[in-house]
């Protein structure tokens, strides 16, 4: 099945989905797939413990974030999918990479999860429908779509490699 586009961007995904080039949301998500797994797999373990100033994420805790917002965004599209109507929370991600361990990680480990997290994200938005796509729900204090919050995975990956490769490997 072909995802399209959200044909209107309401929410504060829209910075992110903005990013995206105009393809369907599964051709984006299995091509930056594997751009991403040959991006994250070319890094020194230097590199990724790498932070380009005081205070900073390393890559390693960003690869971390990458995995835990997906899976919030695949969890509240599928919630929205099934017209779950209960308003969910947003979360902190910076209280989440501080206990994430992410620095103590093996690349490998790492680059593991995301694979199995981006295979769900794929198996999940394989099987929404149009109509389920479209269901519009409450997050984060924002309305949004199950289908914005598929093409804002994709953007929001692509912001934080685009600033990996600004700041970090300069």
């Amino acid at each position: 099945m072909l995802i399209s586009r959200p044909k209107e961007i309401t929410s504060w995904l829209k910075h992110y989905i903005g990013e995206v080039p105009d393809e369907s949301l599964i051709d984006g998500l299995k091509r930056q797939t594997q751009a991403s797994l040959e991006f994250f797999s070319s890094l020194t373990d230097e590199q990724l413990d790498h932070r380009y100033a005081e205070g900073k994420w390393s890559i390693r805790e960003i690869l971390v974030h990458l995995i835990d917002s997906e899976r919030v965004f695949s969890y509240r599209a599928l919630r929205f999918s099934r017209r779950d109507t209960t308003e969910l929370p947003g979360y902190d991600e910076n209280w989440y990479i501080p206990n994430s361990n992410a620095d103590a990680r093996s690349a490998k480990s790492l680059i593991e999860e995301y694979i199995v997290v981006r295979t769900a994200t794929v198996a999940l938005f394989s099987n929404l429908t149009d109509e389920m796509l479209d269901f519009v729900g409450t997050a984060n204090g924002g309305r949004m779509s199950a289908r914005e919050l598929g093409f804002a995975t994709l953007g929001h990956e692509m912001h934080h490699i685009r600033i990996i490769r600004e700041r970090y490997l300069i």
